[in-house]
């Protein structure tokens, strides 16, 4: 394969593009492609980046001679599995794109419940795979979603309280570090880069493949998905608090504040208006589906029902048309609560019910369950022992908003501040804009642990559109 050249293009840029094509059997992809533009675009319509360079990678080689070929002629590198980072590290200014996106490679075992599944896999194609056995991994709660950028960063899905985070369940990666060197990191190889990879993000290297612990799920679960009036937000959300607090691990439930899509799948009646949400998703009997999740149902009058049994696949891929690629705009940031009395439920409402755009999501996600039982010490992740994640999962399609939501949106998370335990999940960090505070905070007793980590396998700061962990100098 060449890199075809195009009248004027810069004769350096291609000469550089020419080497590394030579290194690689994937496509080199230059700004005078026909595909360039549509290469270089991530999930997140706010991001509009222009790099000087994409290496369409095929396999491990392709890998390895784009990270040499990057640290060889210092260059600027950003790392694109499923491109779903809402702060759009996975593309960049004048760099090289390492894009792992046409690497699809997955395998699973049903006898040993195990697969393995490549970078550039989402969690959509994961879920197809495994299904056909019964079986699932923890991932996340957006199919489209890559399984890499969710795996590193902890991964939180509707398994969470009853199988776990994502890393909880992740047995073995490979990957090409800053030296160019192909490892395997696992509990028992490479033993202190594993406890890193699982929740350190991607500050350690690419990650070529993940190996994943496969639990029986499905094909049918029971979905519980009562909307009820945001007027009764007061009243309803300590209902579902006390429920959860002694509801079986089996049931994952999420709390959120949105309004009804404009979209036929909802009554027209009901369109624009705002309401309180209690998802929930039993992986237990289809039997006893209906009787654990009809707590949830019943804690008011809601106005729309959408519970029933679904295919695991299907509630997967709920909230895909919600949240589609290059579409729309997108700006995700948390916070954990320290509980959910009285005093932080006042705090919450007034925003959460008048968002200054209405595909604003504002979500609650209720955790323990399996997310506790291993120690905090096990993987670089922090957060598993808190009850609450706070999430405002900013949506909106008019440019001319951005101003208004980002303003809304961290003023709604500064009012929350107080009843904080302070950081937050590094996949909801927003934009990073506190830069070396945020991941300080992220990742609390762990930091310096993840500084010697990342001064060993990235001493140069190879890796570092992320949340970047900075190495000692």
């Amino acid at each position: 394969m060449t890199v075809e050249v195009f009248p004027n293009q810069n004769a350096a840029l291609t000469d550089k593009a020419l080497a590394l094509q030579q290194a690689m059997r994937g496509q080199v992809i230059l700004p005078s492609h026909p595909e360039y533009d549509a290469a270089r675009r991530v999930w997140n319509g706010m991001i509009d980046k222009y790099p000087a360079m994409i290496a369409r990678c095929t396999g491990v080689a392709d890998v390895i001679a784009a990270v040499n070929f990057a640290r060889e002629h210092n260059i600027l590198v950003a790392v694109r599995g499923g491109g779903h980072n809402v702060a759009g590290h996975a593309t960049c200014d004048g760099g090289l794109v390492i894009d792992l996106s046409a690497m699809k490679g997955i395998h699973v075992d049903p006898v040993k419940r195990t697969a393995r599944a490549d970078g550039g896999v989402t969690w959509g194609e994961l879920d197809r795979e495994t299904q056909v056995f019964g079986l699932a991994a923890p991932g996340g709660v957006v199919s489209t979603t890559g399984i890499a950028g969710l795996t590193l960063g902890g991964g939180l899905g509707w398994l969470r309280r009853k199988h776990g985070l994502t890393i909880d369940n992740l047995l073995s990666v490979n990957l090409v570090t800053a030296s160019g060197e192909y490892l395997t990191a696992s509990e028992n190889e490479n033993a202190d880069l594993f406890w890193g990879l699982r929740g350190g993000g991607g500050n350690f290297g690419v990650v070529t493949s993940f190996e994943y612990r496969l639990h029986p799920v499905g094909p049918m679960v029971t979905l519980a998905m009562p909307w009820y009036p945001v007027e009764d937000a007061k009243e309803l959300l300590p209902k579902w608090r006390d429920f959860m607090q002694d509801a079986p691990e089996a049931l994952s439930s999420t709390a959120y504040f949105w309004t009804v899509p404009a979209v036929p799948d909802f009554p027209a009646e009901y369109h624009g208006k705002r309401a309180v949400i209690f998802g929930g998703v039993y992986t237990g009997p289809l039997e006893e589906g209906e009787r654990i999740t009809r707590p949830l149902r019943e804690m008011g009058t809601p106005f729309l029902d959408l519970s029933g049994h679904l295919p695991w696949t299907s509630i997967q891929q709920g909230f895909d048309q919600f949240f589609p690629a290059r579409q729309r705009q997108y700006y995700f940031k948390s916070r954990y609560l320290k509980r959910l009395d009285d005093d932080t439920i006042d705090a919450l409402i007034p925003r959460g019910a008048n968002p200054p755009s209405p595909s604003i999501l504002i979500v609650i996600w209720h955790n323990g369950g399996a997310m506790r039982r291993a120690s905090a010490e096990t993987t670089a992740f922090m957060g598993r022992n808190e009850n609450y994640l706070f999430s405002v999962d900013a949506i909106w399609d008019d440019p001319a908003e951005t101003e208004d939501v980002l303003a809304y949106s961290r003023a709604y998370l500064a009012e929350m501040e107080p009843y904080s335990t302070g950081g937050l999940y590094v996949n909801f960090a927003g934009l990073g804009e506190e830069g070396e505070q945020l991941v300080k905070d992220a990742y609390g007793a762990h930091y310096n642990r993840l500084v010697a980590l990342k001064t060993r396998y990235d001493p140069a700061n190879l890796f570092r559109l992320n949340q970047n962990i900075k190495p000692a100098l």
